[in-house]
C-alpha cells in the first residue's frame, strides 16, 4: 500500500511535461500559437493506450514479474526520454522536439497501463478506496510539482535544465517498483496475443452477463457526466459573470486544489468505512446536488465568498468521485487481463469528459446559465437510477465484480 503514493507520483510526473509545461517553454521560445496548439496532438497516446495494453497482459518481462517488470521498463525509458528534452531548442528543432514529446507521452501512457494493472491486482477489494486515494494523492503532488515548481525554476534557469532536473524525479518510481511486492496470479496470463485481445471482453461479459455488462459500461460513461458538464463550462460562466481571471485562478489553484486532495482522501476513508456500493450512491447524489452552487451563483450578484464556497465544494466532491469511480473500475477488472480491461473501462470515462460534454456550450447559450445548471443536476439522475442494478445499497461489492484477494507473490511463498 505504501508504494502506491510513489507509483502514483511517477505516473503523474510526465503528464504536464508534454502539455502545460512544454507549451510554456515553446511560448518563451517565440513559437507561434498555431504550432503550440498542434502540439496538443502529442497527448494522443493517453487516449489510445488500450490498443497496446494486451501486450502488458500477455508478455512477462524476465525480471520483477509481469506488473513491476513493465513498470520499471517504462520508468527507466521515461527518465532517459525526459532528460533528452534538454537537448532540444524549440526555436530551431520542432520536429525532433515533437518526436521526443510523443515518445514521452507513449511511455507515460504505457506506465499508466502497467500502474493501473498493478494497483488493481495488488489490492484486496476492501482496500480499493484507500489504495485509489493514495495513488491519486501521489499523482496530484506530481502535477503540482510539474505545473508550479517547474515554472518557478524556469525563471531562474533555462528550460532544458528544468527538464533535466525533473527527469531525475522518475527515480522515485524506479525505487518504488523495485521495493514494492509483486501481485500473485493464480491463473496463467493469456497464452497468446490473440487471447490477450479477446479474453478481456469474453471474461467481462461472461462474469457480468451481456445485459448487465452493457449497463455497467453505460454507467461508467454517465457516472461523472453531471460533474463533467460543470467542469467544462464552469470557467466560461464565471468569466461571463464578471469574476476576474486572477480570482478564478487563485481560488481554483489554491483552495480548489487543496479541496480536491482532501476530497480524494475523504473518498478513500468513506469507501473503507461504508464500502464501495454505498459510497457510489452517496457520491452520485453529492455530484448532482453540488451543481446547485453554480445555479445560485447564476442567480445572485458577484460574491467572492460564494465563489470560494462553490469551488471548494465542487473540487471536494470531484475528489470523492475520483476515488469512488477509480475503486469501482478496479473491482470490475480480472487480474489475468487487468491491464487491458482497466484501459478499456477508463477510456469510457473520457467519453463523458470529452465527447458528451461537447454540446454543453451550445446548450448553455440556448438555455441561459441558471437553466443549464439545473439541466446539469438532472444529468446525474440516469447513473443514480442504474445503481440498484449495479451496486445495490445493501451489497458489499458491485454485482459482477471480479475477485480481488490482494495476495502478493511473497504471500504465496
Amino acid at each position: 500500500m505504501a508504494a502506491l503514493i510513489f507509483l502514483g507520483f511517477a505516473s503523474g510526473l510526465p503528464f504536464y511535461l508534454t502539455s502545460t509545461t512544454l507549451q510554456a517553454w515553446m511560448t518563451k521560445a517565440n513559437v507561434d500559437l498555431t504550432t503550440i496548439g498542434v502540439f496538443s496532438l502529442v497527448g494522443l497516446p493517453y487516449s489510445l493506450k488500450f490498443l497496446w495494453a494486451p501486450l502488458l497482459d500477455r508478455y512477462v518481462p524476465p525480471f520483477l514479474g509481469r506488473r513491476r517488470g513493465w513498470l520499471i521498463i517504462a520508468q527507466l525509458l521515461l527518465l532517459v526520454a525526459i532528460a533528452a528534452m534538454s537537448l532540444h531548442d524549440p526555436a530551431v528543432g520542432l520536429r525532433a522536439l515533437a518526436f521526443n514529446a510523443l515518445l514521452i507521452a507513449f511511455l507515460s501512457a504505457t506506465q499508466d497501463v502497467a500502474g493501473d494493472a498493478y494497483r488493481t491486482d495488488v489490492l484486496h477489494h476492501r482496500e480499493m478506496g484507500a489504495g485509489a486515494a493514495i495513488w491519486v494523492l501521489g499523482y496530484r503532488i506530481a502535477l503540482l510539482l510539474t505545473g508550479s515548481l517547474a515554472f518557478v525554476l524556469a525563471d531562474r534557469m533555462p528550460w532544458p535544465t528544468v527538464y533535466l532536473i525533473l527527469s531525475s524525479l522518475m527515480l522515485v518510481g524506479v525505487i518504488a517498483s523495485v521495493m514494492a511486492p509483486e501481485p500473485s496470479l493464480e491463473d496463467a496470463p493469456p497464452r497468446t496475443l490473440a487471447e490477450a485481445v479477446v479474453l478481456p471482453f469474453n471474461e467481462f461479459f461472461t462474469r457480468s452477463g451481456l445485459l448487465r455488462g452493457l449497463l455497467v459500461l453505460l454507467f461508467i460513461v454517465l457516472y461523472k457526466y453531471s460533474d463533467s458538464l460543470v467542469i467544462v463550462m464552469g470557467t466560461p460562466f464565471l468569466l461571463q459573470a464578471g469574476y476576474t481571471q486572477t480570482e478564478i485562478g487563485v481560488i481554483r489553484g489554491g483552495a480548489g486544489l487543496i479541496a480536491t486532495i482532501i476530497g480524494v482522501l475523504a473518498g478513500g476513508a468513506l469507501l473503507a468505512k461504508i464500502g464501495i456500493n454505498r459510497s457510489l450512491w452517496i457520491v452520485a447524489v453529492l455530484q448532482a446536488v453540488s451543481n446547485l452552487g453554480y445555479y445560485l451563483l447564476a442567480l445572485t450578484d458577484q460574491s467572492r465568498t460564494w465563489l470560494l464556497a462553490v469551488i471548494v465544494i465542487e473540487n471536494f466532491i470531484t475528489g470523492l468521485a475520483a476515488a469512488a469511480l477509480l475503486a469501482f473500475l478496479m473491482l470490475m477488472c480480472n487480474k489475468r487481463v487487468s491491464a487491458t480491461q482497466f484501459a478499456l473501462l477508463s477510456s469510457l470515462v473520457a467519453v463523458s469528459r470529452d465527447l458528451l460534454t461537447a454540446p454543453s456550450g451550445g446548450l448553455a447559450a440556448a438555455t441561459g446559465w441558471p437553466l443549464f445548471f439545473l439541466i446539469s443536476i438532472a444529468a446525474g439522475l440516469p447513473a443514480l437510477l442504474m445503481l440498484p442494478f449495479i451496486a445495490p445499497w445493501g451489497g458489499d461489492t458491485p454485482i459482477g465484480a471480479a475477485a480481488h484477494s490482494g495476495e502478493t507473490a511473497s504471500d504465496a511463498t
